[in-house]
């Protein structure tokens, strides 16, 4: 089975236009909630005013041309995978030996709404040309793939939550099993908008704190009342660790183990025995061959919801502790708390913050926590970053779930 490794990593998030950009302001606790425009709440009576917004807009990156072609979503897709492209030096790979899997939580919403909007206020005739490829939740795997030519495959995982984790799971298997050589993975989304807003509002998953959109997003707190909604994407190059090594190119990382299992409980709560996701835990430390007391840092999903920070808190408990009474001496970090959640993105922007956190040997912290759950019965990194053994080699977990049960878990090791 080939070693894959992580060479090349872009984003474009809440806290940066870039991953560098992200990860030094993640480093240093930064918040990327920003208010939303005021008449949103006064014409559609919204009850949350905020939320996680890009640092930069593509309107400043992209040209003109490609934003039309374009939903937001993709847009922010591109960006990031130009960036994780040209950081890992652009490899020379035969088209049939590149993939491109990109995931998604809900595609082209925006573009979906929009286009309803104008039917309905300006008739037929004036939709775009190209909504239904704008809108499609596989627009972005399709472009990055056009885009790149990459032909060994183009696959979109809708996922929920877990879409961009699942999107390098699937990646990491591909390359592993001989389907490609090199993949550009990760997830993208653009989910800011009435609508969704309202929506997630109605089942109890925002916060609610308008009066203080910075601290509003709180894994692990004991007042914790939902997550911050978030746009934006990150993307990874990765390769066997062969071509990495011939090219003589950085690596970030090695994608030591991957998992995947589903609850098969509900479609949008997660199972409170937290099984699943214990399972998915588990296989991928199976797969890496490790121990869970081989690992010293987790990214965990901790989106600030009330019931499912817990959940996984036990579950990343049994699933390190080795089934020991003893807590495990992992540092955990919840960067959702800085970033917002970006949905069908936010597993592969937390798998760039993992891996950088094992190339540079630090835990991001954790904000916003004024009192830890009491339930929560992990090392929390809170307030300032946490240093990571400074010797040998070490390894690291990186969580995501998705409505629907959807759980990947990730472990990468250091270079």
């Amino acid at each position: 089975m080939r070693e894959v490794v992580i060479t090349g990593i872009g984003a474009t998030t809440p806290l940066g236009g870039t991953a560098q950009e992200t990860w030094r302001a993640a480093l240093r606790g930064e918040s990327g909630m920003r208010p939303l425009p005021p008449e949103w709440a006064a014409r559609y009576e919204l009850p949350v005013t905020f939320a996680a917004l890009a640092k930069v807009d593509p309107a400043d990156v992209l040209p003109v041309p490609t934003l039309r072609k374009l939903d937001r979503g993709a847009q922010f897709a591109m960006i990031a995978a130009r960036q994780a492209w040209d950081d890992a030096g652009a490899p020379d790979v035969p088209p049939e030996r590149l993939a491109a899997v990109v995931g998604s939580g809900i595609g082209g919403v925006c573009t979906m709404l929009d286009a309803w909007d104008t039917v309905r206020e300006r008739g037929a005739r004036r939709v775009l040309p190209l909504t239904i490829p704008m809108l499609m939740p596989n627009s972005a795997a399709a472009t990055i793939s056009v885009e790149f030519g990459a032909k060994a495959g183009a696959h979109a995982p809708v996922s929920a939550c877990a879409s961009g984790a699942e999107a390098v799971v699937l990646a990491t298997r591909m390359i592993r099993e001989g389907r490609a050589d090199t993949a550009i993975a990760g997830g993208a989304e653009a989910p800011v908008h009435p609508m969704p807003l309202a929506s997630f509002a109605k089942m109890q998953a925002l916060s609610l704190r308008n009066d203080s959109p910075s601290t509003a997003s709180r894994p692990y707190c004991a007042t914790r009342d939902g997550f911050v909604m978030a746009e934006g994407a990150g993307m990874l190059v990765l390769e066997t660790a062969d071509s990495a090594q011939a090219r003589g190119v950085r690596i970030y990382a090695r994608v030591a183990g991957v998992g995947s299992t589903a609850d098969a409980y509900g479609v949008a709560p997660p199972d409170p025995s937290g099984s699943g996701q214990l399972a998915a835990m588990r296989e991928a430390l199976g797969d890496a061959g490790m121990a869970g007391s081989d690992i010293v840092h987790v990214n965990a999903h901790a989106t600030a919801t009330p019931a499912g920070d817990t959940i996984e808190a036990r579950a990343i408990h049994a699933a390190l502790s080795d089934d020991c009474a003893e807590a495990t001496r992992a540092l955990v970090s919840a960067t959702k708390s800085m970033t917002g959640h970006l949905l069908g993105a936010a597993g592969a922007v937390e798998t760039i913050l993992t891996a950088l956190a094992l190339a540079e040997r630090v835990a991001p912290p954790t904000t916003n926590i004024q009192e830890l759950d009491p339930e929560v019965a992990l090392t929390v990194v809170r307030d300032t970053p946490a240093a990571l053994p400074a010797d040998g080699r070490i390894a690291a977990l990186n969580n995501a779930f998705g409505f629907g049960g959807h759980n990947m878990a990730i472990v990468l090791a250091s270079a």
